[in-house]
């Protein structure tokens, strides 16, 4: 299975370097692409450096700063051109631990369409974060769910990974969310779309170098679009209308229960 690591970044100069060695040898076989949003700080180059170093490590340069949704997006595309099977989400910042790579990739191997890195199952862990920050992010996953019937313990996740066949059902052209609602949108769709989605113990921890992009306007946005979906969803069932689903109910493969994470069909 050809995977690629898709690493959206913007002043990530302090990190990306060590970051790419530690992608590299957790899950040696993958490709790496760096999405970078024209970062002041030389990201680029330094990523550029890496790549002669490393091997197997891709740059895509865009012009504007333009939101996590957008370069995942353009990461994606790349990849699809490519012929990647899997594509991992992913941050720069070692907030995800690149130790984890395999056990998040293992999954796309038996047959699953989605695997998302939870913090919120058993085994899941946020060592230092705030309870304010703690309840925020457990209330938005708990919205989430109960109005766009997910079965998803931890849709905000940014450590997962998706199949080509599940990016190729979600039609990465529709998806509008710019920042971390984009997580949401790609767990709705995908469940729309019929993928099979698993959940993976991980631990996140927060950045302790470089600034976070997380912010009141991304919070805002993600429950705006979580909202309005959630009444279109109540429309639609009302209307009797349902999503189309592009793939089979039972996955891309021969996937089963697994009890490292909660499976969904």
């Amino acid at each position: 299975m050809r995977v690629l690591v898709v690493l959206p970044t913007y002043n990530e100069s302090a990190t990306i370097g060590r970051i790419l060695e530690a992608v590299r040898s957790s899950l040696p076989d993958a490709d790496v692409l760096v999405v970078d949003d024209s970062s002041p700080d030389g990201t680029a180059k330094l990523v550029e450096e890496a790549a002669g170093e490393l091997g197997q490590v891709h740059l895509l340069s865009r012009a504007v700063k333009n939101g996590l949704g957008p370069a995942y997006r353009a990461g994606f595309a790349w990849g699809l051109e490519r012929g990647y099977e899997a594509f991992v989400e992913m941050d720069s910042d070692f907030s995800h631990d690149p130790a984890a790579l395999p056990q998040l990739v293992a999954p796309l191997e038996r047959g699953y369409d989605v695997a998302i890195g939870s913090r919120y199952i058993p085994g899941g862990h946020i060592p230092n974060w705030k309870l304010s920050r703690r309840m925020l992010s457990r209330g938005g996953n708990v919205y989430a769910d109960l109005l766009l019937g997910l079965r998803v313990h931890d849709s905000t996740a940014g450590y997962r990974v998706y199949s080509a066949a599940a990016l190729q059902a979600i039609d990465l052209d529709t998806v509008h969310a710019g920042g971390y609602g984009f997580q949401i949108e790609m767990t709705y769709r995908a469940k729309q779309a019929g993928a099979r989605i698993i959940e993976v113990p991980i631990s996140f921890v927060d950045r302790v170098e470089g600034v976070s992009k997380m912010s009141r306007s991304v919070v805002t946005e993600a429950m705006w679009l979580v909202t309005r979906w959630g009444g279109e969803r109540l429309l639609d069932r009302l209307l009797g209308r349902t999503a189309p689903r592009r793939l089979p109910a039972t996955g891309v493969g021969t996937a089963s229960r697994s009890p490292a994470g909660r499976t969904q069909a």
